[in-house]
């Protein structure tokens, strides 16, 4: 499955994080042309790495 950006607005909750300087300047070019913010990306991509994780983990256990 690829990720895909899309624009999606959801209720929400500040949090403080640290990034690198160029995973910055990586994901603000991802982002060039788009609709989508910074923080929506961020989001959207930590959903997929744990959804992406769980594929993972079944996988690994139905091979065990």
């Amino acid at each position: 499955m690829a990720f895909v950006i899309q624009p999606n607005k959801k209720e929400s909750e500040n949090k403080t994080i640290r990034f690198p300087l160029p995973l910055i300047e990586r994901i603000n070019q991802a982002l060039v042309g788009t609709d989508v913010s910074f923080s929506s990306f961020v989001i959207q991509a930590c959903e997929f790495a744990l959804n992406n994780l769980a594929d993972q983990q079944e996988h690994n256990e139905s091979k065990g």
